[in-house]
């Protein structure tokens, strides 16, 4: 079996109880906390960890290393990781659909696919109007069935993440519709469109801008298939970087965060009014991360360069 193994400086799990890499921004957060729950590394050797998902049925994490052209599965019961898939397209976000297939944006062939039980691979949307999508970035499957994502053109800016290109479109947010085989354009004029979420009862969208100073995180009611009032939900202050994101079932975002100091590398964690209450340190920038476990309160969070998790006393929305 194919192992991976970390290169970088060891990693020290905390001695202490509770672990003092969780830090109260609010007394909100105290509540989430476990007092016998560390920040666990499983699994080091990325170049750029992304777009975790977690597949209950097979125990297992499955998460991309996008300038690597590779997908990796760390294992619960053995804690192995070894290779999903190879080469990738130089996958980046993944997700399930309502059916537990895998659906991922791929930078390479700059498109949405899903992967069938029987392994085949369908397209969802590669074209918007007859042009190239740029390279779609995060995707989330809302309970109808539709497929949202992202298409900022980081994919396209070098050949170190995909295939060096002209864009043809503008970086939006889009919605396909599988079953009907439609793609539409739901959100425009944001620089640099990145991770993507769903409120618990998809009522707002959040959206990443992460080509903005300061960056930001924007919400958007959600009317069926339409978006409106957007709303400048959260802004980072100086080196904060949100990247992507989840909610828990209290409605509060586990945004990616970091890159601008080390202290802010790690977790942020917002309540739902877009107020700071919590934060998780880590030793490098946190890009993505998705809840997973037997009950959903187990954190999985792949930093640039290595796979941490962490139990939680809330459930993945």
């Amino acid at each position: 079996m194919e192992r991976f193994f970390d290169n970088e400086a060891p990693w020290a799990p905390s001695a202490r109880y509770p672990d003092p890499r969780l830090r109260d921004l609010d007394p909100a957060f105290a509540r989430y906390r476990l007092m016998n729950a560390p920040v666990q590394k499983l699994a080091g050797g990325t170049r750029w960890g992304e777009g975790p998902v977690w597949f209950g049925d097979h125990r297992c994490l499955v998460w991309s290393d996008v300038p690597e052209n590779r997908m990796l599965r760390w294992d619960e019961a053995t804690g192995a990781t070894t290779t999903f898939r190879a080469p990738s397209n130089n996958s980046n976000g993944n997700t399930r659909d309502r059916e537990g297939r895998l659906v991922t944006c791929e930078h390479l062939t700059r498109r949405v696919t899903r992967t069938e039980h029987d392994g085949r691979i369908t397209v969802l949307a590669d074209r918007f109007e007859g042009k190239r999508l740029n390279s779609p970035n995060d995707v989330v499957v809302k309970s109808d069935g539709t497929v949202w994502f992202t298409d900022p053109a980081f994919g396209i800016l070098s050949d170190n993440e995909g295939e060096r290109a002209e864009p043809e479109l503008p970086q939006d947010v889009y919605r396909c519709d599988p079953a009907r085989g439609t793609l539409e354009r739901v959100a425009d004029g944001i620089e640099g469109p990145n991770g993507l979420a769903f409120s618990p009862d998809e009522s707002i969208l959040y959206v990443v801008e992460s080509r903005t100073n300061p960056r930001k995180i924007l919400s958007f009611s959600v009317d069926g298939a339409r978006l409106s009032k957007r709303h400048d939900l959260i802004v980072a202050e100086p080196g904060g970087t949100p990247d992507g994101f989840r909610l828990d079932e209290d409605g509060n975002l586990w945004c990616g965060w970091g890159m601008g100091n080390a202290e802010q590398d790690g977790v942020r964690v917002f309540n739902s009014a877009g107020a700071p209450i919590g934060h998780i340190d880590l030793p490098e920038r946190a890009a993505n991360l998705c809840f997973g476990g037997l009950k959903r309160n187990r954190l999985f969070i792949t930093g640039a360069r290595s796979l941490y998790s962490l139990y939680v006393n809330t459930r993945g929305a």
